[in-house]
This record gives C-alpha cells, structure tokens and sequence, in this order.
C-alpha cells in the first residue's frame, strides 16, 4: 500500500508554463501525463506526439520503490524500520545517497535542515514520527551500505529532499525514454529537461502567498534546472491568532515565525532545490537570507509587509524572474 510524503511545497503552479504564456502559445497543444504519488499529484507536460504515456509503468514502479524506502507514513517502510532500531540497518546505495545529501546539506546549513526533526514535526501536528528523541544530525552516519544512529532513540525523516531526488530520477527515465524537451512538476516542483516546444524556457508562476492575489512573479525555468518552494499555505494552521506552519526551526524547537512567507530555489537538481528551499525558510527572516548569500544559492524570498509583499533575491535569481 502506498502512503506519502507530507506535501512542503504547494506555491509553484505546475500550468504556470500555460497560465504565463503569450497569447499565441494556445495554439499549440502540448501533450500531458499525469499520475499520483507520495499523497500528491505529477505531471509531465510535452510536445504534441511526444508519446508520454510510454513511461507510465516505469514511472509508478519508480515511485512505489521510493515511498516504499523512504516514506515515514509507511510502517512498512526501510525508513520506518531504522527509526525503530537500536543502532542502524544496511540500506540501499540510493537511500545512502539521499542520507548522505541530507547529512551533506545540514552541515552547510548549520543545522537549518535537520532530517532528525521528526517528532518534532509530529508534535506540532503535521507528521507521521510520533516517537523519538532530541534531534541530533550529527548522531547519524551513512556510509557504505550502512545507516547508523548513535542515540537508539534517534530518528530521521528524509520528507524534506527525498522528493525531489524523486523528480530528478523521473527525469532521468524521461532522458532514457529519448525525451528532450519536457517540463515535469512532481507536487509543485520542478525540473526542465530541454526547452518549452516553441523554442524558450518554460514559464512558471510563483503563487502569492495570499491565494486570492495574482501570482507573485514569474519566472522563466532554464533548460536542465529545477525549482521548489517551501512556505506556509502548504501546511499550517492558526490557533490564537498565529499561524504554525509545519517547518521547524531546530533551534527553537517549533514552527518558523516571522513575516517570510515562501522561499522559492533554483538550482542545477531538484534534490538541491527541494532541500535548500527548506533549510532556508527554516533558518527564518534574516538568517535565511545571509545563508543563501553565503551559499550562493539562487532564492526569492516574499515576505509579509502589511498589506504589501516585499520581495529579497539571492544568488541572480532576479535574471530569470519576469
């Protein structure tokens, strides 16, 4: 049985190559392919007779194998397994790999990413882990084709980067398949393989956080690069007039506070994008920020101010916005 990924991204509109376009674009009639996995929706948008459906089978086997090692929903579930052991298990070189990008990322976050998180996530009502210790990154180790935890009690949840290392491997059974030119959105993020079948980038829309106001900008995908945002509206809820969203800040131990509202990345993969959009709306108004331009990281945080919307850019992301 199949469970999910709790959705952290739900601004970028995945038709905003449609809903951005100029006029003439309707001419055209682009293919679509479109299914469900970890709890949510993907699309793979094409070049009439691109013949997308080809890829159904190996795409849903792709996912299953995914959810099946890596979703915390699923008691069944390789993830689920090492959280309720002592020491650790052996694990596949792909859920190595993501282990290790996650550890990779928390050190260059300064712990802003924590995949340790979990039962604090639980705590303020958004996930799955409901058992578990202080969160520990550095209590965890992957390496060969061992996972290991230091603290018996320790636990990790990969929500935060294992879907877009899902979306880059959809990508790479869309290059295998001969495709060259698609715009694939796997709950909101997304990865352009090649060029919008006009011959440009494809254009999204990145949703305001207000969804009865018009999109916050635009932004034009280059070919290869991938985009995700975190923010607020995917999940949260508001209890004495205060908004609790489900991304934590570690250091404080609860959810996010302040005025940003959404982070939005851009990056070469979307494993990268997915991860940093996460660590920096975690890491808050200002860090978040200073730690994109520390990274070099490309990032449009939107902030609330009042009734407006102020806008920080980072890494040259403003070259592509629109």
């Amino acid at each position: 049985m199949q469970s999910h990924f709790p959705s952290r991204r739900d601004f970028m509109i995945g038709l905003g190559a449609i809903l951005a376009a100029p006029p003439r674009l309707h001419a055209a009639t682009p293919e679509l392919l479109e299914g469900a996995a970890f709890g949510t929706h993907w699309q793979i948008t094409g070049p009439e007779g691109a013949d997308l459906g080809t890829l159904r089978p190996s795409l849903d086997a792709l996912f299953q194998d995914i959810d099946s090692e890596m979703s915390p929903w699923r008691t069944d579930s390789v993830i689920s397994h090492f959280n309720a052991s002592a020491s650790g298990l052996s694990v596949s070189e792909e859920m190595i790999g993501v282990a290790q990008a996650a550890l990779h990322l928390a050190r260059q976050s300064e712990g802003a990413f924590d995949p340790t998180v979990g039962p604090l996530v639980a705590r303020w009502g958004f996930g799955p882990i409901e058992r578990g210790g202080s969160p520990d990154w550095r209590s965890l180790s992957a390496q060969g084709s061992r996972l290991s935890k230091s603290q018996g009690d320790l636990t990790l949840d990969l929500c935060g980067i294992a879907k877009g290392r899902a979306l880059d491997r959809a990508v790479e059974l869309a290059q295998g398949a001969g495709l060259d030119n698609v715009l694939f959105d796997l709950g909101g993020e997304l990865r352009a393989l090649g060029r919008h079948p006009e011959g440009r980038d494809w254009r999204l829309a990145i949703e305001h956080p207000n969804p009865l106001q018009p999109p916050a900008a635009h932004l034009n995908l280059p070919a290869g690069l991938a985009v995700a945002t975190s923010g607020l509206s995917a999940q949260s809820y508001i209890l004495n007039g205060r908004t609790w969203g489900h991304i934590i800040d570690p250091k404080r131990a609860e959810p996010v506070q302040g005025a940003l509202r959404s982070v939005t990345v851009l990056a070469s993969d979307a494993m990268t994008a997915d991860g940093w959009a996460t660590a920096l709306f975690a890491a808050g108004d200002d860090a978040g920020p200073a730690l994109a331009r520390a990274n070099d990281i490309a990032a449009l945080f939107l902030y609330e101010s009042g009734t407006a919307l102020r806008r920080v850019e980072t890494g040259g992301i403003g070259e592509v916005l629109t």
